[in-house]
């Protein structure tokens, strides 16, 4: 396990190397580290803005970290024009490191502080929509009837997962929480979130996952209540407690 002084070490050696690298023409630090420092567990989230291609400075990066022993393995999750590469390093430690081409290099959020270059104005991410959680709750709801009658229990879990995670973001977004990743749950209320302790599936059997979807269910259309209690009324009786019986 990587310890924060090697987290923060190993960060400062990459924003160095980027300041001697002609094709980043910015960077910063993003996450909880660019606000508070981070946390013991905290990971590196680095932005670097990059003149000319991006694949190239990709492969450069990735030959750094892996000849340097550190690397083990990475992915890439692309957003828009934007390359996130994920590295994971022999100790443990995340990097993410988001590729942008130089014109897109600036903010989306509070989590951001410039090391080099000149960011271009904050662009503001869309907030979560309410509608599509809520649609995304329901569809998750009768995916898991299905799959119980189905008789497809693994994927009866998912769906009933699935759900517990819209309700959760659902709450945040009435509460004014952060609502992606379950990163408000935690500043939930109790009265909230103990009935969700319900909707964990215990067993892999059409009996507990059938009582734990109608806990969810009956969860959805509680929080749905809390905001829409028309929705929630014309909600209830397809996805309330009980119908996902035979």
């Amino acid at each position: 396990m990587f310890t924060v002084e090697q987290r923060d070490h190993l960060r400062e050696r990459l924003l160095g190397l980027a300041e001697q690298d002609a094709a980043i023409v910015g960077a910063a630090v993003t996450g909880s580290c660019a606000v508070d420092g981070g946390d013991r567990w905290s990971d590196i989230d680095l932005v670097f803005g990059v003149e000319g291609a991006l694949e190239t400075a990709l492969h450069r990066w990735a030959e750094v970290l892996y000849r340097d022993g550190e690397a083990v393995h990475h992915w890439d999750l692309r957003a828009g024009p934007a390359v996130y590469r994920v590295f994971l390093l022999s100790n443990g430690l995340e990097l993410d490191v988001a590729f942008v081409p130089a014109a897109e290099f600036g903010p989306h959020g509070p989590s951001w502080r410039t090391v080099f270059g000149r960011p271009a104005p904050e662009k503001a991410i869309p907030a979560a929509s309410r509608r599509e959680l809520t649609g995304l709750a329901w569809h998750h709801a009768l995916h898991a009837r299905v799959c119980i009658r189905r008789r497809r229990w693994w994927q009866a879990e998912h769906w009933i997962s699935a759900l517990r995670g819209q309700i959760l973001a659902l709450a945040c977004l009435r509460l004014g929480y952060p609502t992606g990743y379950a990163k408000g749950a935690h500043l939930l209320p109790a009265d909230v979130t103990a009935p969700l302790s319900a909707t964990l599936v215990r067993v892999l059997d059409e009996a507990e996952l059938g009582r734990a979807l109608d806990a969810a269910a009956s969860a959805l259309i509680a929080e749905v209540s809390q905001v829409d209690p028309a929705l929630s009324g014309r909600l209830a009786p397809l996805l309330g407690a009980g119908s996902s019986a035979p």
